[in-house]
């Protein structure tokens, strides 16, 4: 078995998809962990305007609302958190996000002060960090708010990782690639698009050009630029479709650079060294 093939197998990736049967395995799926884990009262979930956590909350709320009307209850929420590092670039798209997904609840924390005061400290024992270091500092600062809201709320953290993001590694390690529990795994970028237009998404939520605006020195910086390979070249890859030697030569160093990112802690069980 080649690296593109075992890459397919490790992330679950089917080359063509029903986005009605995907739609209700994921929405199953939530449903059935809450129910396994009846201690829990629902989903804690970052909303950023972009297409990931558009479609992981809007299955997330179906979810729920399922869920409350099985047991005639209205305990279950779905909680959707604005996390902004001072005014977000994009805000307007996270309130469309926000009007299609009908979180149950939302808040809005604002992660600027608690971030320029994580590097201000860090500056003061004379660690400077870069502009790309604070960055994953924000990334962790929302996992670390999505975490604190979801324990005083009986809650658990709904994670955005899917297939495309999951093989370049292109998320930050224990920032947005923490989460409990991530419905939309097996779905590349364009999958997880036919996705949101069954479910009646606004066009412009989807088409949007992806970015992680984490650079305060390059900001709204296309995910595409940062990652040097296209999300069309990389969701043909996972389809098992032929792409250009160059675009597979920079997927399969992406997915060896970021493996790291796709294991837990390492023990002295693993032969990380193969």
């Amino acid at each position: 078995m080649d690296l593109q093939q075992k890459i397919i197998e490790a992330l679950k990736v089917k080359p063509v998809i029903n986005p009605k049967q995907e739609i209700r395995l994921s929405v199953d799926f939530l449903k059935n962990y809450i129910e396994a884990h009846h201690f829990f009262n629902g989903f804690v979930l970052g909303i950023s305007g972009g297409q990931d956590s558009t479609l992981a909350g809007r299955l997330a709320q179906i979810a729920i609302d399922e869920l409350n009307e099985t047991h005639g209850t209205d305990k279950y929420k779905l909680i959707a958190v604005r996390l902004p590092y001072g005014i977000q670039n994009d805000a307007k798209d996270v309130d469309d996000a926000l009007e299609f997904i009908k979180p149950s609840v939302t808040y809005e924390v604002n992660i600027k002060p608690a971030v320029d005061a994580s590097a201000a400290s860090l500056e003061k024992a004379g660690i400077h960090i870069s502009d790309f270091t604070k960055g994953n500092e924000k990334a962790r600062e929302r996992m670390k708010a999505q975490y604190s809201i979801a324990a005083m709320n009986g809650c658990v953290v709904l994670g955005t990782d899917q297939a495309a993001e999951a093989l370049t590694g292109f998320f930050t390690k224990y920032g947005d690639g923490a989460s409990d529990v991530v419905p939309i795994f097996r779905l590349n970028k364009r999958q997880g698009r036919m996705l949101l237009q069954e479910l009646g998404c606004p066009e412009h939520l989807y088409t949007k050009v992806p970015t992680a605006d984490l650079e305060d020195d390059r900001p709204m910086l296309a995910d595409e630029v940062a990652l040097g390979v296209t999300y069309d070249d990389i969701d043909d890859y996972l389809e098992g479709k032929q792409v250009s030697e160059t675009a597979k030569k920079r997927i399969e160093a992406l997915y060896r650079k970021s493996e790291h990112k796709r294991h837990m802690p390492i023990t002295v069980f693993d032969d990380f060294w193969k």
